[in-house]
């Protein structure tokens, strides 16, 4: 059986993090969040990881990144630029960075022929993700043959925030089925007396319970997606050729496929606790998480030490 791909979004540049963040470390090796996602994918049963990244930085990070895994897992990168895009479509020349996330899942579509998950290089998941994912496309439970149906492993909101700031996460509605009905992306989410606020449309602050099921950008996808992100993505620049500061994003694409009646989404719940690096007072609790998962045995304090593929 073919092992699924996992395709990590490293494009970012983090401007709110102030530095290079996909190749920050945190591990006590100099690993990186990076690293252990796919230290985790692999032991997970992802046979073949691919990133896409900058042209600016395409040579560190094949030093610092690709050269420090071991020869036996296969990967690939692409580089995502606001030319890269197909032939025939028309856009702005006064645009200055790429479309977005789900732009850069669509010029993967060349280096992926198998299902596959996609996440952010900034975002710890944890094994129980990869795993849950890693099943869903290897079909284990048996009754996943639909090409047209895909899915988002969700989290608990009050697992996914930063202590440090405000954050958006796209929040998911679902029907008895556990099939996602849309997937709302609300901005400025953050901790506030014990509680969790968000600020509207109207910029009136509301409450949440922290029990909403949300997308960290973690999803199952077959390869049928490509070719309806293409779609999208024409009809998003149509609409949104003037702006210059548009984003093409996975969930909102998601959520229109959905209305659209083209796909269908099962959420499958992780219970992982996210970390990640968002703000730059976010690197000592990132590491600080990682030492306390490294002291209960779940990673090894070198990480690549004594790997093996099973």
């Amino acid at each position: 059986m073919t092992k699924p791909t996992l395709l990590i979004l490293a494009a970012g540049l983090g401007s709110r993090y102030g530095s290079l963040k996909q190749i920050d470390s945190i591990g006590p090796s100099g690993e990186r969040i990076i690293d252990y996602s796919v230290y985790d994918a692999v032991k997970a049963g992802f046979g073949k990881i691919v990133y896409v990244i900058r042209e600016n930085f395409e040579e560190e990070f094949k030093d610092v990144i690709l050269d420090s895994l071991p020869s036996e897992i296969e990967t690939d990168y692409v580089c995502q630029e606001l030319h890269y895009i197909p032939e025939d479509i028309e856009y702005s020349r006064e645009r200055e960075k790429p479309w977005g996330t789900g732009h850069a899942l669509m010029i993967a579509a060349p280096k992926i022929s198998e299902p596959f998950a996609v996440i952010n290089a900034d975002d710890f998941y944890g094994y129980e993700s990869f795993k849950i994912a890693a099943d869903y496309l290897s079909n284990k439970n048996g009754n996943n043959n639909d090409i047209d149906e895909y899915a988002l492993i969700g989290f608990r909101l009050r697992n996914t925030l930063s202590e440090f700031g405000s954050v958006s996460r796209g929040v998911c509605k679902v029907n008895e089925q556990n099939y996602m009905t849309s997937i709302v992306e609300i901005k400025e989410i953050k901790i506030e007396n014990n509680g969790f606020v968000y600020k509207d449309d109207n910029g009136e602050w509301q409450s949440l319970t922290g029990d909403e099921n949300v997308s960290m950008n973690m999803f199952a996808f077959k390869t049928s997606v490509f070719e309806k992100f293409e779609k999208h993505f024409r009809e998003f620049l149509k609409e949104n050729n003037g702006n210059l500061k548009s984003e093409f994003y996975i969930p909102t694409t998601v959520d229109a496929l959905i209305n659209n009646g083209e796909v269908k989404v099962k959420v499958l719940e992780s219970n992982a606790s996210w970390f990640g690096l968002t703000y730059a007072e976010d690197k000592p609790i990132a590491r600080d998480k990682m030492k306390k998962l490294i002291d209960k045995g779940l990673y090894p304090p070198r990480l690549w030490s004594g790997f093996k593929i099973d």
